[in-house]
C-alpha cells in the first residue's frame, strides 16, 4: 500500500501521469498493467510522488521498481518475457470464471475419452496415443500449453526486436541519459533502470529489446488465456501442443458450447472427445508430423524479412514523446513484414497440412460417430465453421506468428479423405501419411476425384526412373567386371603369384 495521504484528487493527476507513460509501453494493455500493479499491493498514483512535491514514496518505489524491472527483464534473455506471458494469460483464462472441476464433471470427461478410443478402433488401424486422459480447467491448460506458444512466438519476436534495436542504435547517440527518449521521467528511478549499459547510461537498443520482450509476452498471455475460453481440448488448433502423448477435455468449455445446441450435452462431450482423441492419435502415431508442422511453422517466422533501410527512415520519423508512436514501433506497427517467395511457398506448404491434419480427423470422428450419436452431421458442421471462422485468440497469434492457424481448406481435406476412403477403404485412408513426400497437394484438394490417378502416375513416373537409375547402375557394373585384375605384381593373373605356387597374396614369402 502506498504511505500517501488522503488526496482523491491529486491520486487520480498522477494515474493519469502514469497512464500516459504506461500507454507508450503497453498501448491497450495498459489497464492489464494497472490492474497487475494493484493485484500486487502497488498503488499506481504512488508512481508520481507526493502530491506538489517531486520524489515518489521510497518504500512504494522500491517495490514498484522490482516489478517494473521484472516486466522488462526477459525470462531466460528470450524474446518473449515468458514470466510477463504467464501472468497475463493466468489472469485472462480466470476472467470470466475458472471453477474447479467436480468429481462427477472430470469422470464424465475421462470416461469420454475412453469410449471415443472404443470407438475409434473400429474405424481406424492408427492405435490409441497411450498417454493419460485429462479433465483440466482452463487455468491447467495454460499451463500445459504456454511454453509451446512461447516457442512458436520467438523467431518472429526475435527479427522484430533485433532490427528495431540495430535501428535504434544507429540512429541515437550511446551516450544518452534516461531521458534520452523524451519519455516522461519516473523520479527516483537509480540510473539505468530501465535498460543501461556501462556507467548506467541508457541503452536504447536493450531498452527496445526488454521492452520487446514484455510487449510479446503480453501479447502471447493475452491469446493463449482468450484461447483456453475458447478450446475443448489440446489439439484444437491442429497443432501439437503437449511434449507428451495426452488426450484432453476441458468440461466447461465443452458445457459452455453445448449450451443452445439441439444436441444434448452429453452427444456433444463424446463427439468432442472423438476429435481429441482422434487428434492424438495422428500426432502420435505419425512420428514426423509434430516436427513437420513445427518446422513450417518456424521456417516461416523465421523467414521474415524487415527492410532496414525502411525501418530506418520510419523510426527517424517517429516522435519518441508520441506513446502510439513509440507503441507502434515496439509491436512492428510502423512497418510491413515482407513475405518473400520462399515463404509463400511455406506458408502454402503449412496450410495443406493444417488442413489435412483437420480432414482426416473429421473423417475419422464423423466415421466413428455415426453409429452412436444422432447429431453427427449438425455436431460436424458446427465445428467446421467454428474453425474456419476463428476466433480473437487465433487472430492475434496471426499477427503474432505472421500466420493463421487455420485450416483454410478443410472441407476440401475432409472431401479428399471420404473419397480415399470409399475408394481405398481405411488403410488407403490411413496410408496418407507414411511419409511427408506424399502427403496430398493442392492439385488433389482442387480435385479429390482423381487422387488415384494421379498417385498411379506417380508411382509410373518413379518406376521409370528407378529403372534408368538401374540401367545405370547395371553398366558401370559390368564395366568393372570386364576390366582386368591385376595383382600387386602387375601381373593379368590375379590367382597365382610369379612362381605358380599358389601362394596366397595374404600368406608371408619368405625374403630372398
Amino acid at each position: 500500500m502506498s504511505n500517501l495521504p488522503d488526496d482523491p484528487e491529486g491520486a487520480e493527476e498522477r494515474e493519469r501521469m502514469l497512464r500516459s507513460m504506461l500507454e507508450g509501453f503497453f498501448g491497450d494493455r495498459t489497464d492489464e498493467v494497472l490492474a497487475q500493479m494493484r493485484a500486487q499491493g502497488i498503488d499506481p498514483a504512488a508512481l508520481a510522488g507526493m502530491p506538489g512535491a517531486g520524489t515518489p514514496d521510497p518504500a512504494t518505489m522500491q517495490h514498484v521498481l522490482a516489478q517494473v524491472q521484472r516486466m522488462l527483464s526477459a525470462s531466460g534473455d528470450g524474446p518473449v518475457n515468458t514470466d510477463v506471458a504467464h501472468d497475463i494469460a493466468r489472469q485472462v483464462a480466470v476472467a470470466e470464471g475458472d471453477p474447479s472441476l467436480t468429481g462427477g464433471q472430470a469422470k464424465a470427461a475421462t470416461d469420454a475419452l475412453g469410449v471415443a478410443e472404443l470407438w475409434l478402433d473400429a474405424v481406424t488401424d492408427l492405435p490409441p496415443a497411450g498417454g493419460r486422459a485429462h479433465a483440466w480447467s482452463r487455468s491447467e491448460w495454460v499451463e500445459a500449453t504456454l511454453p509451446a506458444w512461447n516457442r512458436l512466438v520467438a523467431p518472429v519476436a526475435t527479427s522484430v526486436a533485433d532490427a528495431l534495436a540495430t535501428v535504434l542504435r544507429d540512429q541515437l547517440p550511446g551516450d544518452l541519459g534516461d531521458d534520452a527518449l523524451g519519455m516522461p521521467g519516473l523520479a527516483g528511478l537509480p540510473a539505468g533502470a530501465l535498460g543501461g549499459g556501462l556507467g548506467g547510461g541508457f541503452d536504447p537498443a536493450q531498452m527496445m529489446r526488454r521492452l520487446g520482450s514484455a510487449v510479446f509476452g503480453m501479447q502471447v498471455g493475452q491469446a493463449a488465456g482468450t484461447l483456453s475460453r475458447e478450446v475443448f481440448g489440446a489439439t484444437d488448433v491442429g497443432v501439437p501442443l503437449l511434449s507428451e502423448p495426452a488426450t484432453v477435455l476441458l468440461p466447461t468449455n465443452v458445457t459452455a458450447f453445448a449450451d443452445g445446441l439441439d444436441a444434448p450435452l452429453e452427444e456433444v462431450r463424446h463427439f468432442l472427445a472423438l476429435r481429441e482423441a482422434a487428434h492424438a492419435r495422428l500426432f502420435t502415431h505419425v512420428p514426423w508430423l509434430a516436427a513437420h508442422l513445427h518446422g513450417l511453422v518456424e521456417q516461416y517466422a523465421r523467414g521474415i524479412t524487415i527492410d532496414l533501410d525502411v525501418l530506418e527512415q520510419q523510426v527517424r520519423d517517429i516522435d519518441p514523446s508520441d506513446p502510439e508512436a513509440l507503441r507502434g514501433a515496439l509491436t512492428g506497427g510502423v512497418f510491413g513484414l515482407q513475405h518473400t517467395p520462399e515463404q509463400e511457398a511455406t506458408l502454402l506448404r503449412l496450410e495443406t497440412a493444417l488442413a489435412l491434419v483437420e480432414g482426416w480427423v473429421t473423417e475419422v470422428a464423423a466415421t466413428a460417430a455415426l453409429p452412436h450419436l444422432p447429431h453427427t452431421y449438425p455436431l460436424r458442421e458446427m465445428i467446421r465453421r467454428r474453425r474456419a471462422a476463428g476466433g480473437p485468440a487465433e487472430h492475434t497469434f496471426a499477427t503474432l506468428v505472421g500466420l493463421e492457424l487455420r485450416p483454410r481448406r478443410s472441407r476440401d481435406a475432409t472431401a479428399l479423405f471420404a473419397h480415399v476412403l470409399a475408394e481405398g477403404g481405411p488403410e488407403a485412408r490411413d496410408a496418407v501419411w507414411e511419409h511427408p513426400d506424399l502427403l496430398p497437394g493442392t492439385a488433389d484438394l482442387d480435385d479429390p476425384a482423381g487422387y488415384f490417378t494421379r498417385r498411379k502416375e506417380q508411382a509410373e513416373e518413379q518406376s521409370d526412373v528407378d529403372a534408368a537409375l538401374a540401367q545405370i547402375f547395371d553398366a558401370a557394373d559390368q564395366a568393372g567386371s570386364d576390366r582386368p585384375r591385376t595383382d600387386e605384381t602387375g601381373s593379368g593373373d590375379a590367382g597365382s603369384d610369379d612362381t605358380g605356387t599358389g601362394t596366397s597374396d595374404d600368406e608371408e614369402r619368405p625374403s630372398s
